[in-house]
């Protein structure tokens, strides 16, 4: 019977999931965990320094960059909020001293865009609370591609920085039965789950996005610069202490 045609490709694309169409030609949007965010040196620094001075509160920032390609996202800096506490909700996202700071920036020749916010979690992991997930909506509802990432500035040491990146899930793709695609590509590396994030909501509710990280010339010099010998250090007694 021809008029059941469409709706049994349609049923068989839903559950094909990559290749699929829907109704009318156009793809099912479906998220993609392939794609790859690079944080630059001085922003991964500056959330750390934000993270740890608010310590034991959660503190949040924006994030500036631009979307690169359509897997890539490219952070370049950060700006603290001013809000702290136990949880960051949306009202915490002021309106005013956000457009206030990228009009600074703009002076000091930073034309980036917002690109997500982030916020601390310190002690306790990376992942997204329910009032992270309204924040983040909040933020998807002005760009799709926003990102929510959330470092751990307690867990944090020399070395290896706890810091994750995530994204929403589509509740309507997630109720039809679509899964989220899965990695594919070998270009970085995505976190292996914690149980503390999985039962909180992840690959459910959210998604994580592999995190890069990559220095400029000037960044290169910058970091080398924190642990250069100084002169005075010549003058100090080894014995005297």
């Amino acid at each position: 019977n021809n008029t059941m045609e469409p709706s049994l490709q349609e049923l068989l694309g839903r559950a094909g999931g990559g290749g699929a169409e829907a109704a009318g030609g156009a793809d099912i949007p479906i998220p993609d965990t392939s794609e790859q965010i690079h944080i630059s040196s001085l922003a991964l620094l500056k959330m750390l320094k934000h993270g740890r001075a608010g310590v034991p509160m959660e503190v949040m920032g924006l994030m500036l960059g631009e979307f690169v390609d359509d897997y890539t996202i490219k952070v370049v800096d950060v700006f603290a909020m001013p809000q702290s506490g136990t949880g960051v909700s949306v009202e915490a996202v002021d309106p005013v001293f956000q457009q206030e700071m990228l009009d600074l920036l703009k002076l000091t020749g930073r034309h980036e865009m917002v690109v997500g916010w982030y916020h601390s979690h310190p002690g306790f992991g990376c992942w997204l609370s329910g009032t992270d997930v309204n924040t983040q909506q909040s933020f998807e509802m002005l760009h799709p591609r926003c990102v929510a990432v959330v470092v751990d500035p307690i867990q944090s040491v020399k070395g290896k920085v706890v810091i994750d990146a995530f994204r929403l899930i589509n509740p309507q793709s997630a109720m039809m039965g679509i899964e989220p695609r899965q990695t594919t590509a070998n270009i970085g590396l995505l976190n292996k789950p914690s149980i503390h994030a999985l039962v909180r909501g992840l690959n459910r509710q959210y998604y994580s996005i592999a995190i890069n990280y990559r220095k400029n010339e000037f960044e290169q010099k910058m970091l080398l610069n924190l642990n250069k010998i100084q002169w005075s250090e010549g003058l100090e007694n080894e014995d005297c202490c």
